[in-house]
C-alpha cells in the first residue's frame, strides 16, 4: 500500500492493551526500527504514527533506535518493536484471583483484525481470492487494503475510566490465539467460559475470510479478534451500566458476550 502512518499506531495500541490487562496505565514508550537500508520518508512516517498513538494516550515516546542490517533484512523490509512501561497501583492489580461462577463476560468491539491472522488473511484473500489491495468490496464498505490497515484500537483510556469506577475482575485482550486461547489465560484454576457466539457482531472480513478460504469455525476464532478486541470479566451487577458509559462516553461498543462456569477452557454455543 505505501502506506506506513499506520503500523507504529498498531504497534502502540497493541502494547498498551496488552499492559491494561493488569490494569496498567501507560507510562512512557520506546521504539526500534531495524531494515536492510533506512529510507528516512518511511522512518519518519512510522514514527510519527508511534507519536500519533503516544500522544492519545498522554504518553511520551522517550527513546529509540534505528539500525541499518544489510544482509540480515531484505530490500525494503523494515523489522518494528516497542517496549511499553506502565503503572498499576498494587492493591488494584488485576490478577482474576475473584473471578466467580456466573460473573460476565463483556466483549468490547474491535477495529478488524488489528494485528492479528495477517498470514492467513493474505493467504485467503491475495493466492485463494485473487484479490488486490485496490479491490474494492461493498460488504466491507473500502478496499482490502483499507480494511487491513484499519489501527489495531486502543482500549486504555475507556477501560481505565471503568476500572476507578467499577469493580474489574478479570480482563483478556485478544491477539494471537483468538477467544479460545487468550480468555483462559486470566481464569483461575476450576473457572472456563461459555460464549455465546449470537452475541458477537462478526463483522465483514472475518466472514469473507472463512467463505473464500473455507476456514473452519474453529479455526477463525482460534486466529482472529472475530470482532471482540477486549474481554472484560465483571459480576453482572453494574453490566448495564458499564456498557451503557462506554458507548455514551467513548463511543465504544460493547455487549455481553457470554459468562464465567466451573470447568476449563472456552465453549463455543
Amino acid at each position: 500500500m505505501g502506506k506506513w502512518d499506520t503500523v507504529g499506531q498498531c504497534l502502540v495500541n497493541h502494547s498498551a492493551n496488552d499492559i491494561l490487562v493488569i490494569g496498567a496505565a501507560p507510562f512512557y514508550f520506546l521504539d526500534y526500527v531495524a531494515c536492510e537500508k533506512l529510507n528516512p520518508e518511511i522512518v519518519e512516517q512510522i514514527v510519527k504514527g508511534m507519536t500519533i498513538a503516544c500522544k492519545e494516550l498522554d504518553m511520551p515516546l522517550i527513546k529509540g533506535e534505528t539500525a541499518e542490517m544489510p544482509g540480515v533484512y531484505a530490500k525494503g523490509e523494515y523489522d518494528l518493536a516497542g517496549t511499553i512501561t506502565g503503572i498499576v497501583d498494587r492493591e488494584k492489580f488485576i490478577d482474576g484471583k475473584g473471578i466467580a461462577k456466573d460473573d460476565v463476560l463483556i466483549g468490547l468491539e474491535s477495529n478488524g483484525l488489528h494485528t492479528n491472522g495477517y498470514s492467513l488473511a493474505r493467504k485467503v484473500l491475495f493466492d485463494i481470492a485473487g484479490y488486490s489491495v485496490s479491490d474494492y468490496l461493498e460488504e466491507l464498505k473500502m478496499t482490502i487494503g483499507e480494511e487491513l490497515l484499519r489501527v489495531h484500537k486502543c482500549y486504555s483510556k475507556p477501560v481505565l475510566d471503568l476500572y476507578h469506577s467499577h469493580k474489574i475482575k478479570g480482563i483478556a485482550h485478544i491477539t494471537g490465539g483468538g477467544l479460545l486461547e487468550n480468555i483462559p489465560r486470566v481464569m483461575p484454576q476450576g473457572y472456563g467460559v461459555i460464549i455465546e457466539k449470537s452475541k458477537i457482531d462478526i463483522q465483514p472480513i472475518f466472514h469473507l475470510i472463512q467463505e473464500k478460504g473455507s476456514v473452519p469455525e474453529e479455526d477463525m476464532f482460534r486466529t482472529f479478534n472475530m470482532g471482540v478486541g477486549l474481554v472484560l470479566i465483571v459480576a453482572p451487577d453494574h453490566v448495564e451500566e458499564m456498557i451503557n458509559k462506554l458507548k455514551e462516553k467513548y463511543n465504544q461498543n460493547a455487549s455481553v458476550i457470554g459468562k464465567v462456569v466451573h470447568g476449563e477452557g472456552v465453549e463455543l454455543v
